[in-house]
């Protein structure tokens, strides 16, 4: 809740990704969108959550580029988010209110 505008963001560069992806498949340019929930940087040094280490989020990018991929999931909070993306906007709602409920209180 109140994240609007950071969602939005995020919402956004997914779907320029995939658009770019699209325009460029022609002339053989691979664009592969990476995906994660949190890093350990300055920026979430106040959230009490694990967090990707960005030398592994790093890691996972290469990984990722060097495999031919469209998309690296590098944690599990975005693979979760990800498998949950079928659901309807009010079941993805409830869901993602329970994840964020749960990481907090952990």
């Amino acid at each position: 809740k109140g994240g609007n505008a950071y969602h939005l963001s995020k919402a956004a560069a997914w779907a320029m990704t995939n658009g770019v992806r699209l325009e460029l498949a022609e002339q053989g340019t691979l664009v592969t969108a990476v995906h994660l929930g949190l890093a350990d940087t300055d920026m979430a040094a106040g959230w009490p959550v694990d967090k990707i280490a960005p030398s592994d989020l790093a890691d996972a990018a290469l990984d990722g580029v060097e495999a031919g991929s469209a998309e690296v999931l590098a944690d599990q909070w975005s693979r979760d988010v990800k498998s949950r993306l079928p659901l309807s906007p009010e079941e993805f709602s409830a869901a993602m209110d329970r994840a964020l409920a749960e990481l907090m209180a952990t």
